[in-house]
Order: structure tokens, then sequence, then C-alpha cells
């Protein structure tokens, strides 16, 4: 295979790998399809690999299950099998979020589960109530939509079918606890349940949550469960960025992604000489204009990178904007042509676009590439954003 043209700009190419599972050695499998890039010259100093975040935590084996989740739930809030949890805005996920309310709900099997789902939409973006029996209940933002108003009320999200508010009731109630659902955008309105203890379950937010609840109430975030290194199966990342696997388990995000990320670069420029920068990237920052859902349900879209992204914005020319510029000034074509080629060489950022988080966008793209539903290329080669 011949080097890309000169005429092609920014591309990214999925590559396809064999199977990864525990205990597989990523960091000889990533390094060997680098090389293999290399020798069909497709490989340049400046291009970016980006490896998906599933396949590092399945590698590294980093699998918890409902039970241990539910043992350091008790533990971390103190709470017995009749007490009472409070859950404050989960995101609503079949995939991301319905085991750990397993697990919440096995803390306290003769005891509540109170869950604060926020309105009309979750963090990023699902629907969980309509907008018509909003309208027919006269409700504001800062109002509170009760158990009793949502009784016999069943509303499924657009795209999965799912009633989400029925599925965590019934899996509540699967672990032998009562489930009382209620809707409201102020974190506080937990607190008037009494519960003995809270867990903040948004991703973005946690902080700021964690932060009104906390004073008053026991509380933890999801990043609190499953962090610590003295467990066998942790991640920095806690139970944030978690998905469901078999057997009753979850897997974590991958831990010290930027260890990782550098000794893949270390390794591919032994074997191939190239000077590239590496991430491992998680969901893109990327949000569906027809269902408004915002599909970042892990804590930033990339876990880990190597040194060359710190601080690094993508930015520059507002190029359609200088080309019409210079066009009314009665420059040529040839001569926009030199005068763009001026600026983008000194870096000139007048008139610029929006600088953007260049590990962001990069891994944006790589997502896009690889497909939630994953084509079979955990890799990805990014060209032509670094110079």
């Amino acid at each position: 295979m011949a080097k890309l043209p000169a005429y092609i700009g920014p591309a990214a190419f999925g590559l396809k790998m064999g199977v990864i599972v525990p205990g597989s050695n990523l960091l000889a499998m990533v390094a060997a399809i680098a090389r293999e890039c290399h020798e069909d010259s497709l490989l340049d100093d400046g291009d970016v690999l980006c490896i998906t975040e599933s396949v590092l935590a399945r590698s590294q084996n980093i699998y918890v299950t409902i039970a241990e989740i539910t043992g350091e739930i008790r533990e971390k809030l103190a709470v017995g099998p009749r007490g009472k949890i409070g859950v404050v805005f989960p995101i609503v996920s079949r995939n991301r979020f319905v085991m750990i309310m397993q697990a919440i709900a096995a803390a306290v099997p003769q005891g509540e589960v109170i869950v604060q789902l926020s309105w009309p939409r979750d963090e990023v973006g699902n629907q969980i109530i309509g907008e018509d029996y909003l309208s027919s209940l006269g409700k504001e933002p800062s109002d509170t939509i009760t158990p009793q108003e949502l009784e016999g009320y069943s509303y499924k999200h657009p795209v999965t079918q799912v009633d989400y508010i029925d599925l965590y009731r019934q899996t509540i109630a699967a672990q032998g606890a009562r489930a009382t659902i209620v809707l409201g955008n102020d974190p506080e309105y937990i607190l008037s349940f009494a519960p003995d203890g809270v867990i903040t379950a948004d991703v973005h937010n946690r902080d700021r949550t964690l932060t009104a609840i906390a004073p008053k109430c026991k509380a933890i975030t999801l990043a609190h469960l499953c962090s610590s290194p003295r467990r066998q199966a942790w991640s920095e990342w806690g139970l944030l960025g978690s998905n469901m696997s078999s057997g009753g388990k979850l897997k974590l995000a991958p831990r010290e992604a930027s260890a990782f990320a550098e000794k893949v670069q270390q390794e591919v420029a032994r074997l191939t000489g190239k000077k590239i920068e590496v991430l491992i990237y998680g969901d893109g920052a990327y949000k569906d204009p027809s269902t408004q859902i915002y599909e970042l349900a892990d804590p930033k879209p990339v876990f880990g990178a190597t040194s060359g992204f710190a601080n690094l914005f993508r930015e520059g020319v507002k190029y359609k904007y200088l080309v019409d510029y210079y066009h009314d000034q009665g420059q040529s074509v040839g001569e926009i042509q030199q005068l763009l080629a001026q600026k983008m060489c000194a870096g000139d950022s007048t008139e610029g676009t929006t600088p953007r988080c260049l590990e962001d966008v990069i891994a944006s793209l790589a997502d896009l590439v690889s497909g939630s539903a994953d084509a079979g290329t955990p890799v990805v080669l990014v060209k032509g954003f670094f110079a």
C-alpha cells in the first residue's frame, strides 16, 4: 500500500484486531498493528493511536461482582439490611446502571431505596418523562414530581422503548427492597426522605451534588466505590465509566491509562522509529441532534494520554471566512492560497475557530469510527491533527 497522497487531510482508520480477553498482552498487540501500519507506509510522525478503554480494562481483568459492590456500599454508608439508601441523579441505562442499582438494593434487602431522577432528561440527555404529561401537571423545572404523581404513568424512552422508571422499580423490588422513585432537580430534595446514606450517582456534576448533600447526610459518589488499590480489581475512577458484563459482573474503567499510553508510544518508537501520540478513549462528546442524547456517560472522553496532548487545543484560522475576506479584497485564487498558507504556517489564529481540547476532539472522532456497537476495530489510527 502506498503512502497516502498529499491531498488527503485529517483522516481516521479503524484497525482490526484479534480477540482480546483478560490477561491478553495488549501492549504487544497494539505495537504489532502499529508496525503493520508502518510497513504499509501508513504510519507517520505525529499520528495518533486511539485505543478504546474497553479492551484495556478487559486486558487488565478489572471486573467486580454485584456482591462485592454491595458489601462496599454497606461499609461506606454504614447501613444494614433494613436501611434506607438515597440515589441521586443516576443516568437511565441498562448497560451503565441497572447492575449498580441491583447492588444498591441488595445492600438493604428489607429496607428502601429512594431514587431521585432529574427531569425532563437525565444528565446525558435521555428523556425520562413525556412533555404532554408534564404540561398536564403544570410543573416548573424547580418543582418536584412525587411518587403519587407518577403512579400509573408510563413513559418509554423514544429510542430504546424502555420505561426506565418501571425498570428501576423492578430492579430494586427484585432484591426485596421497597422502591420509591421521585423526580426533582434540586439534589437536596432527597433529604426529605430521611435516608441513612446517599449515593450521588451523576457523572459530570458529582462533586457539586456531593457538596450539597454531604454536610447533612452521609454521602458518597460512584467514584468512591471500587477505587481502592487494596482491592484485587479496582480503578481510580471507581464505578464511573463501568459497564455491564456477563456473569453478574461489571467491567470497570481502565486504571492508570496514561502510563499504558506512554508504554505504547515507547514500544512503537522502538519498533518503527516513529514518534506518535497515544490516547485511551471512552465515549465521544457527541450530542445527537435528533434525540438530544449526549452520550458521554464516561467521566470524560479520554481516560489517559501521552504527554504530547497536555494543554493542547485545536485552533487555527477561520478558513472559510478568510477566503471570503480575501476575495472581497480583490485577491486572486493563487494569492488567496498563498495568504492562507502563510497564516497557517505562522500559527495565526486571527478570526480562528473556537479552541477545543484536542484530545477530546480526536477521542470523539475515534469513538464515531469504532462505534458503540463495536466494529471490531478497538484501535483507531488518526492522521493529520499534529504537524
